[in-house]
């Protein structure tokens, strides 16, 4: 029998930290005490305290004094380290000690390809670097990321110049996704336009986050509402959740055109000029606003145009960031979590590292945080 360990984990349960309104579930994180208890169940498969197959959940969590949530948790986190062995639902994972022990021959190279400069501090990048790398596998960030890479043959140079066995490519338009499958590569689609394509990918589903938003906003009086996202979301045509949003409103009665999805240049200049253009000729009393670095880029210039959140416009970004909680009023936001959305994909690098074609998809669930941010239309807006 497992040592009694209760006494080593202190539990703490983490939420999202906000202090709004959430629509939809709020789910809690079982990450930090899950990270001990995979400690503690690693130190004691590795002096031997089981043999051949794990004990299950039940037992696990009884023997532990630990919720059974938290322990399908680390025992999922010894499977990505390639110390046990699924054998399917309702049966015992097998163990595998001979194969961890030989575990650095099964290393990979993996290289991360992130959209944009900022994309390489996001929190959920930086921890899956560190899982990929506690999983005994190499990773490195590619020397650019695909905002500076223009066209395809660019992007075959760096791929070219930088050999790794897989690549994690992180929010790709169709084209380059298209080129990755043809050059028969593994891959996993980080977000992106993935959609109906044969290739690995992971991401939150906002299709009915989008919808929420609008719902919300409309019942607060708003009409006149603006979606600011990237081309990659834009063209060659709009994917799923904006697809949801331009249905949304017209559901409400809306009609939906350009004005509602622009386009517009994707650099500080252009945003500017958006922002200066639509505020001059038709102001919206809303915008959704894709990426935090975009959303903050808005806020700013429409503070220095005294336009003023929420009474004069309502704000709501369609992510989430570590810098909202530091913000007054609250950012509105459409929040996921991140560690879902990593386990996927150290999961598949896992498969990778073993010889396993992997091209399945997945979706983690996203809410609706209402914030500060999000106020009713001004009195003759």
């Amino acid at each position: 029998m497992v040592r009694s360990a209760s006494h080593y984990f202190h539990a703490r349960l983490d939420t999202y930290p906000f202090h709004s309104e959430v629509i939809g579930v709020q789910r809690r994180i079982y990450l930090s005490i899950a990270e001990q208890v995979t400690e503690h169940l690693r130190d004691e498969l590795l002096r031997g305290c089981w043999k051949e197959f794990m004990p299950g959940v039940p037992s696990l969590s009884h023997d532990l004094g630990i919720d059974p949530k938290t322990v399908a948790l680390a025992l999922e986190q010894l499977e990505q380290q390639g110390l046990l062995e699924s054998q399917g639902a309702g049966r015992r994972r097998k163990i595998l000690l001979d194969k961890s022990t030989a575990k650095k021959g099964t290393s990979i190279r993996i290289a991360l390809l992130s959209d944009t400069s900022f994309a390489q501090s996001n929190k959920y990048m930086i921890e899956l670097q560190h899982r990929l790398q506690e999983a005994g596998h190499h990773t490195f960030f590619a020397p650019k990321c695909l905002e500076q890479l223009i066209t395809i043959k660019s992007l075959a140079r760096i791929v070219k110049e930088n050999p790794a066995d897989a690549w994690v490519v992180c929010a790709a338009n169709r084209k380059v996704l298209e080129w990755f499958l043809e050059q028969n590569i593994p891959t996993m689609a980080l977000f992106g336009r993935r959609r109906e394509l044969q290739i690995a990918g992971v991401g939150p589903d906002k299709v009915q986050a989008f919808r929420d938003v609008v719902r919300k906003l409309v019942s607060l009086g708003h009409r006149r509402i603006v979606l600011l996202v990237t081309k990659m979301r834009r063209l060659p045509y709009p994917g799923m959740p904006e697809r949801a949003f331009l249905d949304e409103l017209r559901a409400h009665g809306i009609q939906s055109s350009n004005y509602n999805l622009p386009d517009w240049e994707e650099s500080i200049e252009g945003i500017r000029d958006l922002l200066d253009s639509i505020f001059r000729l038709t102001p919206p009393t809303a915008m959704l606003v894709d990426e935090a670095h975009i959303f903050h880029a808005v806020k700013h210039h429409l503070s220095e145009r005294a336009i003023k959140v929420p009474s004069d416009v309502s704000l709501v970004c369609t992510d989430p960031d570590k810098t909202f909680i530091w913000c007054t009023p609250t950012i509105a936001h459409i929040a996921w979590d991140t560690s879902l959305v990593v386990r996927h994909v150290v999961k598949w690098a896992s498969n990778i590292s073993r010889g396993k074609q992997d091209i399945r998809q997945a979706s983690t669930p996203a809410v609706l945080v209402v914030g500060g941010t999000m106020g009713p239309v001004k009195k003759g807006g």
